[in-house]
């Protein structure tokens, strides 16, 4: 099985922000159990506070509105509710903020600017800099959510770029922080029971922005690579070193079954999954602690020019053991997934072909024929389990004390 190797960055120094390392990743047999102890980033959260917190961290424009959106149908917000318009809200005017149902509540991290456009541009810093974020705020009122508490958040307005008048945000029972800098401070960190990192290759980062960019929003070309190249080095310095911190990342490559494949039409997506996380038991295919090679087109999978091809194995991330599950390539008929998904285990499901439901129901998300809907949807199924398990581990522990008194 060939090397997997994950990008390397060195980050910059913090006082609540921890140094960046390497990572490869080696896909391999295991021969040792795996260690009972979480090594995520959200190292001791307190099973007794009412919210569940969920990180997701990803560069602009790489896909946190869809998984936000797939979540939200797992979670029963009315078939994935659509995501507030940036500046126009959801279900509330003028908001970033989006609630799914009486399930979750979502908040846009970049409501914590602490400059808005016109600051950054006089002092001639991006919204990525940690500079023009407010952290201690950040901290403050995510964990006044996790602890029950209501805050009064602030609200970033994306149409005017400045910062309009706060918004009341009552504890849900699962908060899903996503932006920029989920796990960028420490303390942040720490508060959170799950934590996800969507990474994007330049090479895909670059074609879907030209489709967004120029096909959505009428941008040029010209200007499209200047804004890339304007944001690259805050990127590399302060977000995607947050990826050594999560507990799932989805790496999105290009293809390796079309030599030169430069339009990011076909796909090869990793779900790495760190091993020993709490409440997080990783997915495996056919049987766990096995290096395989899959290429399932046949008679029960549709698989028209170039194919698709799975692999699942074990590895090194960032010094962490986990276990990678990869799709490349596309599927034609997204109601065969279920052939794949029998071969599937540890995926969270209620019912037999849910993740094939869940597919076929949002049939029109971005990434739906690939392994970026495919592995979102798993990741979905996993943080409902997550919270099904706090909320029983809760529940258990007050009766306890109660047989106890």
């Amino acid at each position: 099985m060939a090397a997997f190797t994950a990008h390397t960055s060195a980050a910059t120094s913090s006082h609540h922000h921890s140094p960046a390392g390497t990572a490869a990743i080696l896909l391999r047999s295991r021969s040792r159990p795996y260690s009972t102890s979480r090594v995520s980033c959200s190292s001791a959260a307190a099973d007794k506070n009412k919210t569940v917190v969920i990180g997701l961290a990803a560069d602009s424009g790489c896909g946190k509105s869809t998984f936000v959106r797939r979540l939200a149908g797992v979670l029963g917000g009315g078939g994935g509710a659509a995501p507030p318009a940036r500046g126009s809200g959801n279900f509330f005017p003028g908001s970033n903020t989006l609630v799914v149902g009486d399930a979750a509540t979502v908040v846009c991290l970049d409501d914590y600017h602490s400059l808005d456009r016109a600051g950054r541009k006089a002092r001639g810093l991006t919204a990525l800099d940690p500079r023009a974020n407010d952290f201690d705020l950040m901290y403050e009122q995510v964990r006044a959510l996790k602890e029950g508490r209501a805050v009064d958040k602030p609200v970033y307005n994306h149409f005017t770029g400045r910062l309009d008048p706060p918004e009341r945000v009552a504890p849900p029972k699962i908060l899903v922080i996503e932006g920029l800098h989920p796990m960028y401070d420490e303390r942040v960190r720490d508060l959170l029971d799950f934590s996800i990192y969507l990474d994007i290759s330049d090479e895909v980062k670059f074609a879907w922005k030209i489709q967004r960019d120029m096909a959505e929003r009428g941008h040029s070309l010209e200007s499209i690579k200047a804004s890339i190249d304007a944001r690259k080095p805050d990127f590399e310095a302060y977000v995607d070193p947050q990826k050594q911190y999560a507990d799932a990342v989805i790496e999105v490559l290009p293809t390796q079954l079309i030599p030169d494949e430069e339009e990011g039409k076909v796909l090869r997506v990793r779900l790495i999954m760190k091993e020993g996380v709490r409440h997080f038991a990783p997915v495996y295919l056919f049987d766990e602690g096995s290096t395989i090679t899959w290429i399932p087109c046949g008679r029960k999978l549709s698989c028209s020019y170039p194919g698709i091809k799975f692999a699942y194995g074990f590895g090194a991330y960032y010094g962490h053991e986990v276990s990678v599950l990869e799709m490349d390539g596309q599927f034609d008929k997204l109601d065969e997934l279920i052939y794949v998904e029998t071969h599937l285990s540890n995926v969270s499901s209620r019912f037999y072909g849910e993740v094939t439901q869940q597919m076929l129901t949002h049939t029109g998300f971005p990434g739906s024929s690939n392994g970026t809907g495919l592995f979102q949807t798993i990741l979905g199924l996993k943080i409902r389990d997550l919270y099904e398990q706090i909320v029983a581990e809760r529940a258990a522990a007050v009766t306890a004390d109660a047989l106890n008194v």
